[in-house]
């Protein structure tokens, strides 16, 4: 499977509906309550589904059972008053949920906004995989860096309402871990997810021809190198065009321990690379859609969309 652009959904405007949904961890109350603030301040009419208040009843680190978040989020999908979806935080379950979800259904619906990141990826993918629809990896209704971070809320509002205003995607600090430029379509998400999920059905075979984009948090640098070994080992960064490197935050001391790894695995593809973008788990984090043509510029430090977002 050759990287093509993929379903663009709509825009948001005034009132659209968007639906809040958890399909990983538990949520914080205090935190949804100040996410859902934000996005009623932008206009939005954010509707939380039930499963977002609950927690598995075993399992501590998931928002609830499989199959109730599954089928909060299929039915947020479905409704036809929602316009887009917003996962309400990662950590860790959509691997668990996405295997349940009836694609058929989800594809009947029609083209709606997806916007999450981190455990998210497993969505992304099979998103990419079973509907051909481009998404948006950006932040989450409770995520730390939504409440806090201005910049991180107006590029995400941006996205939603102008996307045209944010074509060109990239912070101060990113500069080029290979050199280079080149073009492709975007893709990728959260490197432990990416891995893990080779083989899986809903996993694309390949990134060939694909600007990749890899993040992480809280990984030692050789559980990094243990998942960017899979990918290779596994063929699937074969072809691909670049590579765009957001944060890894917790993952040891960057400059010593994390950019030595990146670097070493990474040089051997040929393709220009950039690090610290700025997307993932950051102080600031952009709005990266997947699925779309872009020219990646490493020198540059930027990522330049050739078409908005959302059509």
């Amino acid at each position: 499977m050759t990287a093509v652009p993929l379903t663009r959904p709509a825009r948001l405007g005034p009132g659209a509906r968007i639906a809040v949904v958890a399909t990983s961890g538990p949520v914080v109350a205090d935190r949804l309550r100040a996410g859902l603030g934000i996005l009623r301040g932008w206009g939005l009419e954010p509707a939380v589904t039930p499963q977002v208040a609950e927690k598995h009843p075993e399992f501590g680190y998931l928002a609830g059972e499989d199959e109730k978040r599954a089928r909060d989020f299929q039915e947020a999908w479905c409704d036809p008053a929602v316009d887009a979806v917003m996962c309400a935080r990662g950590g860790y379950g959509a691997q668990r949920m996405v295997d349940l979800l009836d694609w058929t259904a989800l594809r009947a619906a029609g083209p709606k906004v997806l916007i999450g990141y981190s455990d998210v990826t497993a969505l992304h993918e099979a998103f990419a995989v079973r509907l051909g629809l481009a998404t948006l990896y950006g932040p989450m209704a409770s995520a730390a860096t939504f409440l806090q971070d201005a910049a991180t809320r107006e590029f995400l509002r941006t996205t939603l309402f102008e996307p045209e205003a944010a074509m060109t995607l990239g912070l101060p600090g990113a500069r080029p871990l290979v050199p280079g430029r080149t073009r492709g379509i975007t893709l990728g998400g959260y490197l432990t997810v990416l891995a893990a999920d080779r083989a899986t059905p809903h996993a694309r075979p390949s990134a060939a021809g694909g600007l990749l984009l890899l993040e992480d948090v809280g990984q030692e640098d050789y559980q990094l190198d243990r998942g960017l070994t899979q990918l290779l080992r596994a063929g699937w960064l074969e072809g691909v065009s670049g590579i765009a490197l957001g944060s890894w935050q917790d993952c040891g001391p960057y400059e010593e321990r994390v950019r030595p790894v990146l670097y070493e695995r990474l040089s051997r593809l040929g393709v220009p690379v950039v690090e610290n973008l700025g997307f993932g788990h950051c102080g600031t984090a952009l709005t990266m859609p997947l699925g779309v043509p872009a020219v990646l510029d490493a020198d540059g430090g930027t990522l330049t969309l050739e078409m908005p977002a959302l059509a």
